[in-house]
């Protein structure tokens, strides 16, 4: 069974979840021969102060 994790910093609205979902899922049954009903996705929204890059926050960099 394929899974997916997906992280993002911010949130994503319902509507792009779901086309998410489903251009992934379609792309990895594609490439794997694996039936779409077997592919899990998980979508993680993180916010902008749980996620650093180079060295800073990114809640704080410009």
């Amino acid at each position: 069974m394929p899974y997916v994790s997906i992280r993002v910093a911010g949130t994503l609205t319902r509507k792009q979840k779901k086309k998410i979902a489903k251009g992934v899922t379609q792309v990895i049954a594609q490439e794997t021969g694996k039936p779409e009903s077997s592919i899990l996705i998980f979508i993680d929204e993180n916010q902008a102060e749980n996620i650093a890059k180079g060295g800073e926050l990114l809640d704080e960099q410009s």
